[in-house]
C-alpha cells in the first residue's frame, strides 16, 4: 500500500494488510510495494504511515518477497526504519531514490538496490554524479516513475518507458560505461531482485 493510500486507523491498516497478504500469495507476485513514507502529500498521518511501512516490511518477510520503498520528504524516518531491527530478508529497492547520500548509504548498508529516475538528468541535480558513483553496479536500477519525472530532454512532458534510455545514458556517462553495458547491468539486477528467470 502506497503511503498515500493507507487507512485512517490502525485497525483499517491491519485489514488492508491482510487483504494485500492474500493477493500477494499469487504466483505472479514478485514483490511488495511501493510502500514507505510520504510527508509531502500526507503530513498528518506520519505515525500511521510508519506503522503501515513496518507492518508491510514484516509481511514481505513472511512471504519471502522484496520490497519497493517510496520516500518523499521523509528521509530521516525512512533511514531509521531501514536501520531498525526489523528483518528485511529479501532486501528491496529504494524506488525513484531521492538524491540523498545518507539515504543511499542506509539502503546499500541493508543490501538494497538503488533505482534512479529522471531526476538524475535534471540540471539542478547538483549531486547526481556523486550519488550515482556511490552505487555499485550490482545494486543499480533504472525506472521511469511514469507518468512523472520525465528526464531531460523531455522534462515537463508526460513520462513513459521510452525515456528510460536517458536515465541509462546519464549513468553510463558518469560511470564511464557504454549504454549497452548499463542496459545489461540494470536488466540483470532487475531479474535478480525479483527472482525472475
Amino acid at each position: 500500500m502506497h503511503p498515500c493510500e493507507i487507512g485512517k486507523t490502525i485497525e483499517e491498516i491491519d485489514r488492508q494488510i491482510k487483504e494485500v497478504e492474500e493477493l500477494a500469495k499469487h504466483k505472479k507476485v514478485v514483490g511488495v510495494g511501493e510502500i514507505g513514507l510520504d510527508y509531502y502529500w500526507e503530513k498528518d498521518t506520519k505515525e500511521l504511515q510508519k506503522y503501515a511501512f513496518i507492518e508491510q516490511i514484516k509481511l514481505a518477510d513472511r512471504l519471502g518477497l522484496p520490497i519497493c520503498v517510496h520516500s518523499r520528504d521523509a528521509i530521516m524516518d525512512t533511514i531509521e526504519i531501514l536501520k531498525g531491527d526489523i528483518k528485511k530478508e529479501k532486501s528491496g529497492i529504494l524506488h525513484c531514490c531521492p538524491l540523498n547520500k545518507d539515504l543511499v548509504k542506509a539502503g546499500l548498508d541493508v543490501g538494497f538496490y538503488i533505482s534512479f529516475a529522471g531526476t538524475i538528468t535534471f540540471k539542478n541535480s547538483k549531486n547526481a554524479d556523486e550519488i550515482i558513483n556511490m552505487v555499485p553496479d550490482d545494486k543499480i536500477l533504472i525506472e521511469t516513475d511514469s507518468p512523472y519525472l520525465s528526464p531531460e530532454p523531455n522534462r515537463g512532458k508526460r513520462n513513459d518507458s521510452r525515456n528510460v534510455k536517458y536515465i541509462a545514458e546519464k549513468i553510463a556517462n558518469v560511470k564511464g560505461k557504454s549504454l549497452e553495458e548499463i542496459a545489461k547491468i540494470t536488466y540483470e539486477n532487475g531479474k535478480r531482485i525479483y527472482n525472475l528467470k
